[in-house]
């Protein structure tokens, strides 16, 4: 791993409303957990944002800790009534709309460039622990129960409404209040209810059923991640009230505890300047658009030029901008080399470092337009080595993982990028020997194994004492059959 461990990460914090210094509890166990999708559905282009923002924030710390040192857990909320009524509408049982909803969920956002979390909890996996917490919260007070429905007496929690700054009078007026006799206050909100016949349920002190929404990522991130974490994120339409509960449930149920240190929020996604709605006809999928033939990649950067802390507007002409700036910046890593091989070499020789003001510019609480704003200054440059800030930077973005593709990404035309399996060895034969006649200082030699090289179309470039090749625009390998 590359050394960047003092590279200061500043990160704005709902929790405070500041931006701060991010400090880890442990520098060597950093923990960030995500609020994941409810699966019953395909996942629209809105629900990417989150994905790809804590994916970013994801790898800076994973370059800044070491990966070995960061735990991203994000999570599968696999029971919900919205599933229920999905299963009874198709005919179909829940279990089978739940995996193939979450392959569908996972297949678009690896689409997409994201790397798979650390850990990708599905809820109705930890229905004990969740389970274990309410009884837990119920022996403290806070929590109580009637008619076979457990519910989180909000009156019992002082600091409730603090991370959105609402009273509870402003959120009982600005929500959509569940109105139940049960209820000892109106905002008290279930953890527990009962499972009539074809729900999912499970047996518990209260009787068969199921959980409610917020116990889920509490019980989860106490089980992966402790009873304090650095991280919690999630779009800023989960604050209240999913957040809200969370933190009230953890920290009841934990006290002393932080829960989360950090809280970050990123912006909604408008379309064509306003909200995505299948009435405007504006509402589409990811996989809506990879079907389309966009890639992944153009979708990500057209994410990453806005700030996750303000509405994002999907245009097809920011789209159209994004391929062009993609096409651009392979384009010019292609002529001058750049491929799995070379790459490889550079990670090799240990030149394979961030541009310290790219670097510095994305620590600054994720600024993804001002470091794509320093990738185009260091797409300027005029020699591989001069280049590598541009490659790390796109690789750091999620923008390129895998290196054999930049041929297709810069729109070169594969005609020649297939040949016999003769040829790598010849070739490798050849550039083994050209550096062994020039350590040897016979210069005449590697001249003309220069030259049988740039005869045959090889384009060679030399990184970290490696030398690296790849098809020229020119390739002929029938100079090359003699020498098989």
């Amino acid at each position: 791993m590359t050394e960047t461990r003092f590279t200061e990460i500043r990160l704005h914090n709902t929790k405070t409303r500041r931006r701060e210094t991010f400090e880890p509890i442990d520098a060597k166990n950093v923990r960030m957990y995500v609020c994941g999708p409810t699966v019953y559905d395909r996942a629209h282009i809105g629900n990417a944002r989150p994905a790809i923002v804590f994916d970013v924030l994801f790898r800076l710390l994973r370059q800044v800790y070491g990966a070995a040192h960061v735990t991203y857990v994000r999570n599968i909320t696999d029971v919900d009534d919205k599933i229920n009524a999905r299963a009874a509408e198709q005919g179909r049982s829940i279990g089978e709309i739940t995996e193939e909803t979450t392959g569908w969920y996972l297949a678009d956002m690896a689409a997409l460039g994201n790397l798979a979390p650390t850990h990708t909890p599905r809820a109705t996996d930890y229905i004990a622990q969740m389970i274990s917490m309410i009884e837990n919260l119920i022996a403290k007070g806070h929590a109580y129960t009637a008619e076979g429905h457990v519910l989180f007496a909000v009156d019992s929690y002082a600091e409730y409404g603090a991370l959105s700054g609402r009273s509870v009078d402003d959120m009982i007026a600005g929500a959509r209040v569940e109105v139940a006799p049960y209820k000892r206050n109106p905002m008290d909100f279930v953890m527990w209810k009962p499972s009539g016949e074809g729900l999912p349920g499970w047996d518990s002190p209260w009787g068969r059923g199921r959980p409610g929404w917020h116990i889920e990522c509490s019980a989860m991130a106490d089980e992966l991640l402790g009873e304090t974490f650095d991280i919690h994120g999630g779009g800023n339409d989960l604050m209240f009230p999913h957040h809200e509960n969370e933190i009230a449930q953890s920290a009841c149920a934990h006290p002393g505890s932080d829960f989360a240190r950090v809280w970050m929020h990123n912006e909604m996604l408008l379309v064509e300047g306003k909200k995505m709605s299948k009435s405007l006809g504006n509402f589409f999928t990811v996989r809506d658009l990879l079907d389309q033939g966009v890639p992944g990649v153009v979708i990500r950067l057209v994410f990453l030029s806005t700030h996750y802390g303000k509405p994002m507007d999907w245009t097809e002409t920011k789209r159209d901008e994004a391929a062009g700036t993609l096409r651009r910046w392979a384009t010019v890593l292609h002529q001058h080399g750049y491929g799995a091989r070379m790459v490889a070499a550079l990670k090799a020789s240990g030149e394979w470092v961030p541009d310290a003001e790219f670097l510095g510019v994305l620590a600054n609480d994720l600024n993804t337009p001002g470091a794509l704003a320093r990738l185009h200054v260091l797409a300027k440059g005029h020699t591989p080595q001069a280049l590598i800030g541009l490659a790390q930077g796109l690789e750091q973005l999620g923008l390129i993982e895998d290196w054999d593709s930049l041929r297709d990404l810069a729109g070169v035309a594969p005609a020649d990028a297939s040949y016999p399996a003769w040829v790598e060895p010849v070739v490798e034969r050849l550039l083994a020997d050209r550096q062994a006649a020039r350590t040897a200082r016979d210069w005449a030699e590697a001249d003309r194994l220069r030259d049988v090289l740039n005869a045959a179309g090889v384009q060679v470039t030399d990184v970290g004492g490696t030398a690296t090749w790849v098809p020229g625009p020119g390739f002929d390998v029938t100079v090359l059959e003699s020498l098989q």
